[in-house]
């Protein structure tokens, strides 16, 4: 079973979007803080994970840089409510695998989502 991180400040999105993960099959945590995604990566084994841009205190470009920094190799779908061309193309450079606009289609969601875990690292 894979296993999905979701790190957005929206804690309903976050909510829900487990629950819906987990009725098909995926294991499911989230932080609702990208300050805390390094030291969850540290101690747990994840697949992927769902990334919000826009967070207080650490965003979801700091965590792409940290990831990279920190030589973590985990796949990313940004997941956002500011999508536009350059933050896809600003997220694919920090290493995403994909960019899902908010609000989601989880239909679409759960086919690139698919998509991203089967690629090879």
């Amino acid at each position: 079973m894979e296993s999905i991180l979701i790190v957005d400040d929206d804690v309903n999105l976050c909510t829900v979007l487990s629950e819906e993960l987990a009725e098909v099959g995926y294991e499911t945590y989230f932080l609702t803080d990208g300050i805390e995604v390094l030291d969850y990566l540290r101690s747990h084994q994840v697949d992927l994970i769902l990334l919000d841009l826009k967070m207080p205190v650490k965003d979801g470009y700091d965590v792409l840089t940290e990831l990279i920094e920190s030589h973590i190799d985990v796949r990313i779908i940004v997941l956002t409510a500011y999508a536009d061309v350059q933050s896809a193309i600003d997220s694919a450079k920090l290493g995403a695998s994909d960019f899902i606009s908010k609000p989601y289609d989880f239909d679409e969601l759960l086919i690139t989502i698919r998509k991203v875990v089967q690629r090879e690292v």
